[in-house]
């Protein structure tokens, strides 16, 4: 195993950003993740779908640590999270930059505050923190004026790129999205996107989002995989049933994923006549 002190440049990009291999995730006997196997390579940006409750964010949140699998293991930038020091994991987690779905920016902050939280701990002197704040708000399309105002002073949008801010404080490797264009109305969703093309020019990062939003599939991805929930899978079934570019979408012929991509309810109706429930965004 390679550790995060002992890599070269080299190694780097040779290696993917993300190995996972069988990794489970269950929360007592609540099964969420079921031997998922798979490598993101440095520089894609995948996109994650599938229905509520199909483990999504739990497989975000593996990936850097925040919640430990219960079986399998995931290795970031060459090192197994699992089993590398709490300092080590740290070091890895300041290469890694999360956009929130609700941007979670700390209200009681200001925005430059809120931008510069990242590097609280950080050697970088004031002047230098405030030159990379002010370059990354005008990236976003933001006026650096806005730097002594609160979140609730702003727009769903700026708080959304205000996050992205803060997530590309610490210039990472790995950016995650968390639902970025949630709660957002069309023209915003689509300046958001754009903007996760530019970041991924402008800074060549790794990008996984997590959406349901099918316009940021197409236009920011250039892998998509789909997941089915737990209790959906048939024995011995992958829980991933789609892996591939964006274009392959509207041409697979699994049901399940067209029925996903067309926002298509099917049978679904049907089975809730007789089941009579909905939970977590599935039919029982």
């Amino acid at each position: 195993m390679i550790k995060p002190e002992e890599m070269t440049n080299a190694a780097r990009l040779d290696e993917p950003i993300v190995q996972v291999d069988s990794l489970v995730v269950s929360f007592g006997k609540q099964h969420v993740l079921n031997g998922l196997s798979f490598s993101i390579a440095r520089g894609q940006t995948l996109a994650i779908i599938g229905e509520s409750g199909c483990g999504k964010t739990v497989l975000l949140k593996s990936l850097v640590g925040l919640i430990q699998p219960t079986a399998g293991g995931v290795q970031l930038a060459g090192a197994d999270i699992a089993t590398i020091s709490s300092q080590a994991l740290a070091e890895l987690r300041t290469r890694t930059g999360f956009v929130f779905q609700q941007a979670a920016l700390f209200d009681s902050m200001t925005v430059r505050e809120n931008i510069a939280f990242p590097l609280s701990f950080n050697e970088l002197g004031d002047e230098d923190i405030e030159e990379r704040s002010h370059q990354l708000l005008t990236e976003l399309g933001l006026d650096p004026s806005i730097s002594n105002r609160y979140p609730g002073e702003l727009s769903g949008g700026m708080r959304k790129r205000v996050g992205m801010a803060r997530a590309l404080m610490m210039r990472p490797e790995l950016l995650l999205y968390d639902e970025p264009t949630t709660g957002l109305d069309p023209i915003v969703s689509d300046v958001i996107n754009e903007l996760i093309l530019r970041t991924r020019i402008n800074h060549f990062v790794t990008s996984i989002i997590v959406t349901h939003d099918m316009k940021t599939v197409r236009k920011t991805a250039d892998r998509v995989m789909m997941l089915l929930p737990f209790s959906q899978l048939g024995e011995g079934e992958n829980q991933i049933i789609f892996d591939g570019p964006p274009s392959e979408l509207d041409r697979t012929g699994d049901m399940r994923v067209q029925q996903f991509v067309r926002g298509d309810a099917g049978d679904r109706i049907a089975a809730s006549t007789s089941n009579n429930s909905f939970t977590d965004g599935e039919w029982k």
